[in-house]
């Protein structure tokens, strides 16, 4: 079907709960158009009941709305001014400038995060992992900023909060009790950990802090692992280790793990075993062609497997965008894809890929599932992750929250309807 033109849609926001039909849309660029029916902010089959709200799509391509698996809206400049970097050697050079920038910030965290936050729903996010961190420097004001954040945007965004010790759990005294409370307070979702052997030079250590806090708190594991070679698949068994010592099983995650790219296939499928059989999920960002993930290779072995933005113009880098068909598209380019088949896959690991690491229903247009979906001009599925077209609407559990790529807030109480259907 040709890319579709004509009047932009103009829906109105609908209330939670409420039936509304999203008409004449294209379900992953079918070549016939249909209607979507919502109903309690899930998709219903059959047809609209009486009354419902309805929205014309215009022959729109209606996508499950997309996953943020990893992100750090706690360090990002987004919406501020201009922030020129200095060079660093290593996440200690990092780190320090993290504060340095924490500490020139005008705004607050809630106020940055949110912004970054809100940006991402109107390009179709759905839910995220966010890491906050948490050291001496900062106490827990990285985690209460994203926190406030989230709960500004309860109607739109499902959040995960990561207390992550980017300064290091063991070699940044103070940090391991400010995990506690964190945990404690249930004022996070997981707890973090990095490079236990290259960065704290303490693995055992690290590790059985931070597992020792999640089992007693009853809060999730997301561990930072950039070390390579041996170095990060000892961390890895380490993980691996403590995993089934706890009957920590689907609690797990493993973020970047750079250690495994480039194994050999016999290597690669022996850990990728027991990270499956531990059901140990993982997430990349897809950084280059020698670091993003195996995924297919993974997923033989029924590891979940999910993509996120990681920093977003932060004191690490200049780049980024929370924008997560961008980085399906980055997805496609390191991993040098052609075929309509492996781009349609990027996607679906952008959207299937984080929900399954978040323990999320699967936003798969099927009845049952999650009302949260794009609409998109385009004509079919490997193209729009090719050409990255703006997300014209965006809904979230039936609700209209982003349209002609601009964040709606709140939603008002009483909708007012444009049309009937039924």
């Amino acid at each position: 079907m040709p890319h579709v033109e004509g009047a932009p849609v103009q829906p109105s926001p609908s209330s939670p709960g409420a039936a509304v039909v999203f008409r004449d849309v294209r379900p992953f660029g079918a070549a016939r158009p249909t209607d979507l029916v919502v109903v309690d902010g899930r998709i219903a089959a059959g047809p609209a009941p009486r009354g419902a709200q309805v929205v014309d799509g215009g022959g729109r391509i209606a996508l499950p709305s997309l996953v943020d698996a990893h992100i750090h809206p706690d360090k990002t400049t987004w919406g501020g001014s201009w922030v020129s970097r200095k060079p660093a050697s290593g996440i200690a050079d990092y780190a320090a400038q993290d504060v340095e920038l924490f500490r020139a910030q005008r705004r607050p965290v809630a106020e940055r995060a949110y912004g970054l936050m809100s940006h991402a729903v109107a390009r179709g996010t759905r839910a995220m992992r966010a890491h906050a961190d948490v050291a001496p420097a900062y106490g827990l004001a990285g985690a209460e900023g994203i926190a406030e954040a989230r709960e500004r945007l309860g109607h739109a965004l499902d959040v995960q909060i990561v207390a992550f010790p980017q300064h290091g759990v063991v070699r940044a005294p103070g940090t391991a009790a400010l995990l506690e409370r964190a945990a404690r307070e249930g004022l996070v979702d997981m707890i973090g950990g990095i490079d236990p052997i290259g960065f704290d030079h303490a693995p055992d250590e690290q590790l059985d802090l931070v597992f020792d806090i999640a089992d007693r708190h009853g809060v999730d594991v997301d561990i930072h692992l950039h070390d390579r070679g041996e170095t990060g698949l000892r961390a890895v068994r380490g993980i691996v280790e403590r995993t089934r010592a706890l009957s920590l099983a689907g609690k797990v995650t493993v973020s970047h793990v750079f250690c495994l790219p480039g194994l050999s296939d016999r290597e690669l499928g022996s850990i990728a075993a027991d990270l499956g059989e531990q059901d140990i999920a993982l997430t990349t960002v897809a950084p280059s062609d020698s670091l993003v993930l195996p995924i297919a290779r993974l997923r033989e072995h029924g590891v979940r497997v999910g993509l996120g933005s990681d920093g977003v113009r932060d004191s690490w880098s200049p780049f980024g965008d929370a924008d997560m068909l961008h980085r399906a598209h980055v997805l496609g380019r390191v991993t040098d894809v052609r075929l309509d088949e492996e781009l349609a896959e990027c996607y679906r690991v952008a959207a299937h890929g984080g929900a399954d690491v978040m323990g999320l229903a699967r936003a798969d247009l099927e009845p049952g599932a999650p009302a949260d979906f794009v609409l998109v001009r385009g004509e079919c599925l490997p193209q729009v992750v090719v050409d990255m077209p703006r997300r014209d609407v965006v809904v979230h559990g039936g609700v209209v929250v982003a349209r002609d790529g601009e964040f709606l807030g709140r939603p008002r109480r009483r909708a007012v309807p444009t049309g009937t259907g039924g």
